[in-house]
């Protein structure tokens, strides 16, 4: 790949995410461009922990709440067919995409 387009995908439900990778695959197939990934990158994990009364009275008990954020790379030979195409795909509001061309 000479010049390449690097799209990165991040949201909370990996489900999501997949879909809209098999959608860039597809489109990638079908212009005939070279794709790479994608790439699951580490999960990261945000973690909070609260005390469940504010006041402080009774037991010392906790509430623990936990958040995964996922995220995804796919490679693409910089194509403008392909680009533009690839622009129309719908994404959910959960999933935050980014391209960059390089």
């Amino acid at each position: 790949m000479e010049s390449k387009a690097r799209i990165k995908l991040v949201g909370k439900n990996p489900k999501e995410l997949d879909e809209v990778c098999t959608q860039i695959k597809e489109i990638a197939k079908a212009t005939g461009v070279e794709i790479r990934g994608p790439v699951p990158l580490p999960t990261r994990r945000l973690n909070i922990v609260t005390r469940r009364t504010p006041c402080g009275d009774g037991s010392d008990t906790y509430e623990r709440w936990e958040m995964r954020i996922y995220k995804r790379i796919i490679d693409v030979a910089q194509d403008e067919r392909t680009l533009r195409q690839i622009m129309r795909v719908r994404v959910p509001d959960t999933v935050h995409i980014e391209i960059s061309l390089g």
